[in-house]
């Protein structure tokens, strides 16, 4: 029995079509007939053949129409937190007209028999999610392959694409608004502020050993309104480590805050139901704030007093980035601005 596989010349001919007419069906690039379409897709299954080679389509490009997304945690941040979600669906849409896919690589990781890793994945372009100096290394690895970099939310350097969001600003826009109520004593919950770090109250040598960006900006941009404000770091952007971040700022009963000001909308939600826990009304017993913008189930009767930022928008631009860099093109960098949403989770401190 033979073993080859149906060529689009086998397709053409079984269907009684030119080869560049059952090529244009597969491709959709130029429109046909419906009985054409139809008996060319007839002929394919007849033949078994699924469409071109992606190994012939990839050699008469010279590229290998993927992408590579390298993140500084674990992967399954990229299903679980809808924040990265939407920017990976961004970053998709952008590389698609190029009939490029995505390969999510982790920072760190090497591969194994069983799998690709930063050195030897076949990419034509790769996408950096932060910039720790973990993150340093992998640069100069893909450098040393000659492969264009964009990096979203962090800073490789003057010569590489950037994708940034105005953090310390929209962070302290929030701040200024809590102010604005009357509040004084207010507590932050941070997102970690190392790759794998545990978490925990961050004294001035965790701050300055943080290596997160995000983390760092808005830190700094909520103490542009309150220096002295405690802060936590939570394990990862859950809903379930802002509930723990949340039960150890509000253990002490003689010294609770009156706003927390959490660095993501999952963290908010998750002290939101430390609050619960305690008995504290929001928001007339604490006010708390979000970061992101993003629908967060479950969190009914609340709308979260947030900053929204633009995830997708930022997928997008890391993406075209990516095509004109590919098209040998300049790409520009591109920082981003968050729009404040007032819900009903924050109101004056009691007794105001």
């Amino acid at each position: 029995m033979s073993t080859r596989r149906a060529t689009i010349a086998d397709v053409a001919r079984t269907a009684g079509v030119s080869p560049s007419t059952a090529s244009v069906v597969f491709s959709g690039k130029t429109r046909v007939s419906d009985a054409t379409r139809e008996r060319v897709l007839a002929a394919a299954a007849t033949l078994g053949y699924t469409g071109p080679d992606p190994r012939a389509a990839s050699l008469r490009r010279g590229r290998s129409g993927i992408v590579g997304v390298l993140f500084q945690g674990h992967l399954g941040a990229a299903f679980v937190d809808p924040v990265i979600r939407l920017m990976m669906d961004g970053l998709a849409d952008a590389v698609a007209p190029m009939d490029a896919g995505l390969l999510l690589l982790r920072e760190g990781v090497e591969g194994d028999s069983r799998g690709a890793s930063l050195t030897t994945a076949p990419i034509d372009a790769a996408v950096l999610i932060g910039c720790t100096p973990g993150m340093a290394d992998s640069l100069a690895t893909l450098r040393a392959r000659g492969i264009p970099v964009v990096v979203v939310e962090g800073d490789a350097g003057p010569d590489v694409p950037r994708v940034i969001l105005d953090n310390r600003e929209a962070q302290r826009a929030l701040a200024s608004h809590v102010r604005s109520l009357g509040h004084t004593e207010v507590a932050l919950v941070t997102l970690p502020t190392d790759r794998d770090s545990p978490r925990g109250w961050i004294d001035a040598e965790r701050l300055r050993e943080t290596t997160v960006d995000v983390t760092r900006h808005r830190i700094a941009g909520a103490r542009d309104v309150y220096p002295d404000a405690p802060a936590y770091a939570a394990g990862g952007s859950s809903i379930d480590e802002g509930l723990a971040a949340g039960r150890e700022i509000l253990a002490d009963s003689h010294h609770l805050p009156t706003a927390v000001l959490a660095q993501s909308d999952l963290l908010a939600a998750g002290v939101l139901r430390a609050a619960e826990e305690r008995g504290l009304g929001v928001p007339q017993d604490l006010s708390v704030t979000g970061f992101d913008g993003i629908d967060v189930d479950g969190l009914a009767p609340f709308t979260l007093t947030t900053m929204v930022q633009p995830a997708t928008e930022k997928g997008r631009a890391a993406g075209e980035a990516v095509v004109a860099m590919l098209a040998e093109q300049d790409a520009a960098s591109v920082c981003f601005t968050s729009v404040f949403r007032e819900g009903n989770t924050t109101a004056p401190p009691p007794g105001l």
